[in-house]
C-alpha cells in the first residue's frame, strides 16, 4: 500500500510543479508560497477531522512536537526556496535538481536513522545523481 502512496505522491508532487509554474506568473515567489501554504493547510486540518484523527493532538509527545516542528520549518524553506527557483528557472531543470532531496535523505537516513546502504541504494543515488548533474547543465 505504501508504494501507490508514494507513486500517488509523485504524481501529485509533477502536478505541483506544472501548476505552481502557471500560476507563478507575475506574483512574487513568497507570496505565492503563503498562498499554497494556506491551502495545503486546510487541507490538512480537513483531512484530521475527517478521519477523526484530533483527538491525537493532545497525546503528542515533545520529542515529536520538537522534531514536527523542525520538519515544518525545513518544509517552510524548501518551498520558498523551490517556489524562488522555479519562478526564475525552467521547471524542466528546477524539478530534478530539487529531487536530488532523494539522495541526501538516503545518505542523512544512513547516518542519523542508521538505515543501511546497499549496493541497490547507492547506484540509485549515483544515478540520480549522475541525472541531476546532467539536466542542470
Amino acid at each position: 500500500m505504501w508504494l501507490l502512496f508514494a507513486l500517488l505522491s509523485a504524481v501529485f508532487a509533477a502536478l505541483t510543479s506544472i501548476l505552481a509554474k502557471l500560476g507563478i506568473e507575475g506574483v512574487d515567489s513568497t507570496l505565492a508560497t503563503a498562498v499554497r501554504t494556506v491551502v495545503v493547510v486546510g487541507m490538512a486540518w480537513a483531512m484530521v477531522f475527517l478521519t477523526g484523527a484530533q483527538g491525537g493532538l493532545a497525546h503528542i509527545g515533545r520529542k515529536s512536537w520538537l522534531f514536527l516542528i523542525l520538519s515544518g520549518l525545513a518544509t517552510g524553506a524548501s518551498w520558498l526556496c523551490y517556489y524562488r527557483a522555479l519562478q526564475i528557472g525552467e521547471a524542466s531543470k528546477v524539478v530534478p535538481v530539487d529531487k536530488f532531496s532523494v539522495v541526501i535523505t538516503l545518505v542523512l537516513a544512513a547516518v542519523f536513522l542508521h538505515e543501511g546502504l546497499t549496493l541497490k541504494s547507492l547506484i540509485g543515488c549515483a544515478l540520480i545523481a549522475a541525472g541531476t548533474v546532467l539536466i542542470a547543465l
